[in-house]
């Protein structure tokens, strides 16, 4: 399940994802998973236009390509937070939006993944961009399968507190 909760300047999300916290914590910080889920359906991300140097003050930069007419959309950002498997804090440079992705052991082999994104622009807040958000979770959500033998199955989008999707 999906949750989704929005503001003017705030964003937040809350996933399960059936995979220990470790492996969804890494998947969020080592380019070679984040090559294969970062960005919206539509776009891919190269292994060689990612870079993340996981500590306070260390770079997050990814280039999402499209698929459709290879526009690029870099994000740069640097890392405020790092505590493992714990957490992730990182401001991005052209935004200034700030992102805290909590990681919530809920047993063996589920997480919680809570996003939180704050100071977030117009355009972040568009019903689009909030949908092609919640497909590269669902992009992780297939990725953490093919890693576990989980069902692949994402789930719906839920979104709070007006209760449909946009």
């Amino acid at each position: 399940m999906t949750d989704v909760t929005h503001d003017e300047e705030e964003l937040i999300v809350t996933r399960v994802f059936e995979a220990q916290r470790e492996l969804v914590f890494r998947c969020m910080i080592e380019p070679e998973h984040l090559t294969r889920f970062w960005g919206p359906a539509g776009t891919s991300t190269p292994l060689e236009s990612i870079t993340v140097d996981a500590r306070p003050g260390g770079a997050f930069e990814t280039v999402m390509v499209s698929d459709s007419d290879g526009s690029r959309y870099p994000v740069r950002a640097r890392f405020v937070e790092v505590v493992p498997p714990e957490r992730l804090t990182w401001t991005e440079s052209g935004t200034g939006m700030t992102i805290t992705t909590t990681f919530h052991e809920l047993g063996p082999s589920r997480t919680e993944v809570r996003i939180v994104q704050t100071n977030v622009p117009a355009a972040v807040r568009t019903p689009e961009a909030r949908a092609g958000f919640l497909t590269s979770l669902d992009r992780l959500t297939a990725h953490l399968s093919r890693l576990t033998g989980a069902s692949s199955q994402p789930p719906g989008p839920r979104l709070v507190p007006d209760g449909g999707p946009e």
